[in-house]
């Protein structure tokens, strides 16, 4: 089983490779990436030196090119395809099916991983990608229980790679209009879901306030924790009380559910988080690192370890952990 990390930039790449990554996942400054956000991402320079510095440790790197390029734009994510090509990137991870179509006639030996943003949740939708462009791996959307992924896993050759660690999203990935409601900027097409030129920080005599343009997302209390703004964690006025209406801000964490994913033939375990710090990457990183190597030693015996939980939890969103929905008790 293969662990796959974020990098933003330079220093997180090789923090990732560093501590253990078998994989580190990237993307260029521009859209044609969802974490199109100032200050992170490669650059061409960045990207040809992230490349030679994973390559001479013998490990991987992926090009995150999962937005959808628009008729106008279409030359943007093609010359990115070409890019990656050129500078020895081991595959790209793509969305869009005309995308996929260039990649895969265009440069026929650079390897195809299917973006979570395809929001393939069937084996049959795999399959089709696998048939029409030769996609080798899927990065399964955060919305199915461990019997359907293991469902998925049986039926398909294309390997199989889920989300392990980091933030959540609670819609069918890929699909979500929400930050486009509030932004006027899809993150489908723009790359940003909450881009930052919408987002407004403001002391008010109420609490601390946070907006995506207008749209209150969230208020509050002195001395709370505050978090960055999106529409679908933020707490809203619902039926005469003010709670978390769509999701609590929580991050994912599947640690003790890596037995399972080994058993069921899971490839890969990704770990969320091109936004976060080089800091974050290398103790993520490194945690998961030693719990998929003790898994390797002795599955039996597996057990996370309260350093392992105690490290992930400082790094979670609200400092709470789910299962998400590779657990669901009520069925």
């Amino acid at each position: 089983m293969e662990l796959v990390c974020p990098a933003g930039g330079l220093p997180a790449l090789k923090a990732a490779v560093d501590n253990g990554a078998d994989w580190v996942y990237l993307g260029l400054r521009d859209s044609t990436n969802a974490r199109n956000f100032a200050g992170l991402n490669f650059d061409e320079a960045a990207l040809a030196a992230g490349v030679a510095y994973a390559h001479a440790r013998r490990r991987k790197v992926l090009l995150a090119l999962n937005t959808y390029p628009q008729a106008a734009t279409w030359a943007r994510w093609t010359q990115a395809v070409d890019l990656a090509a050129a500078k020895g990137v081991d595959a790209i991870i793509v969305a869009d099916l005309g995308l996929l179509d260039y990649a895969h006639r265009t440069h026929p030996k650079l390897k195809l991983h299917l973006s979570v943003q395809g929001s393939a949740t069937s084996h049959e939708a795999i399959n089709f990608y696998h048939q029409r462009f030769g996609v080798r791996r899927a990065v399964l959307p955060r919305v199915l229980s461990l019997a359907q992924v293991e469902n998925v896993v049986r039926h398909t050759p294309v390997e199989i790679e889920v989300f392990g660690f980091g933030g959540l999203c609670v819609m069918v990935e890929g699909r979500c209009a929400l930050s486009a409601y509030a932004c006027g900027d899809s993150p489908n097409t723009m790359g940003a879901c909450s881009p930052g030129h919408a987002v407004r920080w403001e002391e008010t005599p109420a609490g601390l306030e946070s907006r995506l343009n207008r749209v209150l997302i969230d208020r509050y209390a002195p001395g709370e924790r505050a978090a960055y703004p999106t529409l679908c964690k933020g707490r809203f006025e619902a039926e005469g009380a003010t709670y978390y209406a769509i999701e609590e801000p929580a991050s994912l964490n599947t640690i003790e559910m890596l037995p399972e994913f080994l058993r069921m033939g899971v490839r890969a375990v990704k770990i969320e988080g091109r936004q976060r710090s080089p800091a974050y990457v290398a103790q993520v990183t490194k945690v998961w690192r030693q719990a998929i190597d003790s898994l390797t030693r002795d599955a039996e015996r597996f057990r996370p370890t309260p350093e392992w939980m105690a490290a992930l939890n400082r790094h979670a969103e609200g400092s709470q952990q789910t299962l998400g929905a590779f657990s669901r008790p009520w069925k």
